[in-house]
């Protein structure tokens, strides 16, 4: 009887954001802006990139990638939630749940392959300048990001398949503004132990790796130049870095509270929240971040408009 049950239980409640509903109109408007410049500003930097010659380098190569995933990952979860602000019924099956999950999984994952990426770029391109152009090939550049993805697809897969052990009898109410994972286990009917180690391991796993990379990247290209002894060197190139470290370092925070430290110790709300942070505002935030603190493109964009004024 009990198997039957679970059977039965295929549609989840999803809670949202806010109880209050003088919040809704508010919390829409505000998020539907974010959202249309989260999509204006990653598509067009894509197009910039596109279309200047100068921009065809492994740099803005894995930049371009990088947008495409945040609108990616914007798209999986946004649309979905502010839906929900006014919908009668804040149902979603448990397929669309699943399909969601997957998604956003391969995102998030394939966007820390992509800052490990970029971050190795740099050191090449810095501490090994004279080799940078024979080591940094189109060929390797279209390797890392086939891995990159690959990477993502691997791990949204694997998750999605421990997922299918698990059943729902009881409670049906997901106390998030989209399909995650933890909420999920939480709810599950079956024992979720095995699911949370597999979270625990591969998610800590991958931060942990793509972390290390950054950070001996970045010493890597500290140590090299602060041995030139060059004002203008180390200008250039926390100009040129700077970009890249406060991405990451917005990004891992949330990362490493949700899923390398699971929600033992977090609240339903705090989780929400770090959800927030790394879903809908930091791919609003990139295309700025990215912009505003690259000459090339902030160049490149002044060109374009003069050609279309």
């Amino acid at each position: 009887m009990k198997t039957k049950n679970a059977t039965e239980l295929t549609e989840f409640v999803l809670t949202g954001l806010t109880y209050q509903p003088g919040w809704q109109i508010p919390l829409f408007l505000m998020f539907l802006m974010i959202y249309l410049t989260t999509i204006v500003g990653n598509l067009g930097l894509i197009a910039l990139i596109c279309n200047d010659p100068q921009l065809h380098i492994p740099m803005y190569l894995f930049l371009g990638n990088l947008a495409f995933v945040d609108t990616w990952l914007s798209t999986t979860v946004t649309p979905k939630m502010l839906v929900n602000f006014f919908a009668k019924s804040t149902l979603i099956s448990l397929s669309e749940c699943k399909i969601q999950f997957f998604s956003f999984a391969i995102c998030v994952t394939t966007e820390c392959f992509l800052l490990a990426t970029m971050a190795y770029d740099r050191y090449m391109a810095i501490c090994k300048p004279l080799l940078y152009p024979m080591i940094m090939t189109n060929r390797l550049c279209i390797q890392l990001l086939a891995l990159s993805f690959l990477g993502g697809l691997f791990h949204a897969i694997l998750h999605n398949a421990f997922l299918f052990r698990l059943t729902f009898c009881d409670a049906n109410t997901v106390h998030h503004f989209y399909c995650d994972i933890v909420p999920l286990l939480k709810i599950s009917c079956t024992d979720p132990s095995i699911n949370f180690l597999m979270v625990f391991i591969f998610a800590g796993l991958i931060q942990v790796f793509t972390i290390l990379i950054v950070l001996v990247s970045y010493t890597l290209v500290l140590f090299t130049i602060f041995k030139r002894k060059s004002v203008q060197g180390i200008k250039k190139t926390f100009s040129t870095c700077g970009a890249h470290l406060l991405s990451v370092s917005l990004y891992y925070g949330p990362l490493l509270f949700m899923y390398v430290l699971p929600g033992s110790v977090q609240e339903n709300n705090q989780d929400m929240m770090d959800s927030l942070f790394y879903t809908v505002i930091i791919p609003f935030l990139n295309p700025i971040i990215y912009s505003l603190r690259n000459k090339k493109v902030i160049d490149s964009l002044t060109k374009m408009l003069k050609r279309n004024a």
